[in-house]
């Protein structure tokens, strides 16, 4: 669960493309961008500042290369990082540089600054061949977590809860990347392991 201050608090989301958020959500919002919705206006934190630094097509050795301009600067109370879909690319003989970056993008923070680290979402079963190692990298992510303390989104536990051995077309655009319905549903699962209840209708 995320500690609210009374005061106003900086929250990073950094990542790949699922996290930035473009093209495939054709025009409707992100999972960040319902977060942004969430904290700074349903809940009332109007001078929150809540950042988007994801980087479509990277990966956690892209991020942690790139830690200041990303992370670092913004100081972050909150730092969300969601990565692993373009990772396991490198199948699980990249598993090592993985921990390896992860681990250095969570230690340039504050000591003071919560984690969130997000395991990727399910892609469609067209997309499991080029992306075979992907359950391996979630298994990483949890690793991750345990061993820095950090909060868990499970994504794909969430996924594989509703969706079971069924192919996740309807909340993907595209093999591996979330359409409208498919970010909401990160947003909401992301709020509730925060701590933050869900999105209101609208």
């Amino acid at each position: 669960m995320i500690r609210l201050s009374d005061g106003p608090m900086t929250w990073v989301a950094a990542g790949d493309s699922v996290t930035q958020a473009v093209l495939h959500t054709h025009g409707a919002r992100g999972w960040v961008e319902h977060l942004h919705e969430r904290v700074r206006w349903q809940l009332g934190r109007l001078t929150d500042v809540v950042v988007n630094t994801g980087v479509s097509a990277w990966g956690a050795a892209d991020v942690l290369a790139a830690h200041d301009r990303l992370i670092g600067r913004f100081d972050p109370d909150v730092l969300s990082v969601s990565l692993g879909t373009n990772d396991c690319l490198a199948g699980e003989e990249g598993l090592p540089e993985f921990h390896d970056a992860m681990r250095g993008i969570i230690a340039g923070v504050s000591p003071q600054t919560q984690i969130v680290l997000h395991t990727p979402a399910l892609v469609s079963s067209s997309g499991r061949e080029r992306r075979v190692a992907l359950p391996a990298y979630c298994r990483a992510v949890r690793e991750i977590a345990k061993d820095t303390g950090a909060l868990l989104v499970d994504h794909e536990a969430h996924w594989l809860e509703h969706h079971g051995t069924a192919d996740p077309i309807p909340w993907l655009d595209d093999p591996a990347h979330p359409n409208a319905v498919g970010h909401l549903r990160m947003a909401n699962h992301t709020l509730r392991a925060m701590g933050l209840g869900e999105l209101d209708p609208l």
